[in-house]
């Protein structure tokens, strides 16, 4: 058995080695081939391109690979039409994915696409083109799968692999003891992104809200967690220049640990705020983008929230204040409310409790399961 996969940057890199350890545990002569990054490569994937030359971020980059990023796309369809697997898994990096899914599905090919694109939030006509281009769907989130079922397209929740390795409660003291902070003072975590123009928006708004919540509790620490040197560097300078001296330790990488030794969180919108749920901690999210983005933006999501908490709650369990709302009265006001409202949190804690309980599938087995099922015809 020959099984294809093709992931294109580093979550997709873990998904996709797990993914393949579980088929392993079901086909142990299978084949695995495509492109992949190191972890798919240590569990037995022959990779032919180097997952660097797929990973893309931005408009005016992706303009400036187009045309090898294309001949990549073609030459697989070439070689798997001529020479075709039983099945193919795209892992998420749906711009490449999906045009590759549907030539091969088109050819007799059985195809899979494992991490929906946020189709259910904006550009939703996409899903026509999804419908076309896999035999299954394969999503993280429950929500997801009831969009696909609503459109007929087949679709498996299967889970989220952070759900599998994050326990259902996190002490916040051993946390502190690896990042040596100290075990009484109240501890915010403030996490203003992981890309440089995030950080440029977002830390200084971030360390102004730090300064007001220290006027009205002087006993107040914070962290800031760095997801590179670049960044790190970047975030380092932004305190040093600030007119203020903080009670801030900026901290390199241990995103997860740091969000585990604090008593809420500060954060822009994306993967992390799954963490800090999955991690029950008490959040305020918050994201500032340039005005044109956002103006375009506000007319495409159909979604009325965007962080991840209050989309598998349905309805807003964690304050979002995006855009005109990040100031930082509103930032400092939401953060200390739940500092100090210890019946909200006990409250906010069950409804994540729940939702963890809901997210953990053991998504690896559950979405070799779904492609075993799909090989036999048995979807």
């Amino acid at each position: 058995m020959r099984i294809a996969l093709v992931a294109g940057e580093t979550s997709g890199d873990m998904i996709g080695a797990g993914l393949i350890r579980s088929l392993k545990a079901r086909y142990p002569q299978a084949e695995f081939e495509g492109i992949g990054g190191p972890l798919m490569q240590a569990e037995g994937m022959t990779s032919f391109v180097p997952m660097e030359r797929l990973s893309v971020m931005g408009l005016v980059e992706v303009l400036g690979r187009l045309f090898e990023l294309l001949k990549v796309r073609k030459d697989l369809i070439r070689r798997w039409i001529a020479n075709p697997p039983d099945v193919f898994i795209g892992i998420d990096a749906p711009d490449f994915n999906l045009g590759l899914e549907l030539k091969l599905r088109q050819a007799g090919i059985k195809t899979a696409h494992y991490v929906s694109p946020s189709v259910w939030a904006w550009r939703q006509k996409r899903v026509l083109k999804i419908e076309k281009a896999v035999d299954l769907m394969m999503t993280l989130f429950p929500f997801e799968a009831r969009f696909y079922e609503n459109h007929k397209v087949p679709v498996r929740f299967v889970g989220h692999h952070l759900a599998d390795k994050i326990p259902f409660e996190t002490a916040k003291e051993p946390a502190r003891d690896i990042l040596e902070l100290d075990k009484t003072a109240p501890t915010v975590c403030l996490m203003p992104g992981s890309r440089s123009g995030e950080v440029s928006r977002l830390c200084q708004v971030f360390l102004d809200t730090a300064s007001a919540m220290l006027k009205v509790r002087p006993e107040l620490k914070f962290i800031i967690p760095a997801a590179s040197v670049d960044r790190r560097d970047q975030i380092e300078q932004i305190v040093t220049e600030y007119p203020e001296v903080l009670p801030v330790k900026i901290i390199l990488g241990q995103s997860q640990t740091c969000m585990a030794a604090s008593d809420a969180i500060l954060l822009a919108s994306g993967t992390a705020t799954l963490e800090a749920m999955l991690m029950k901690r008490p959040m305020v999210v918050s994201y500032i983008v340039a005005p044109l983005t956002h103006w375009i933006l506000s007319r495409l999501i159909t979604q009325e929230f965007v962080s991840l908490p209050n989309l598998l709650a349905g309805r807003e369990v964690v304050p979002e204040l995006i855009q005109h709302d990040a100031t930082v009265e509103n930032l400092s006001a939401a953060l200390l409310a739940r500092l100090e409202d210890n019946d909200t949190v006990h409250q906010l804690q069950e409804t994540f409790q729940f939702i963890h309980r809901q997210l953990k599938r053991n998504a690896d087995s559950e979405a070799a399961q779904a492609v075993a099922d799909l090989l036999d015809d048995r979807l």
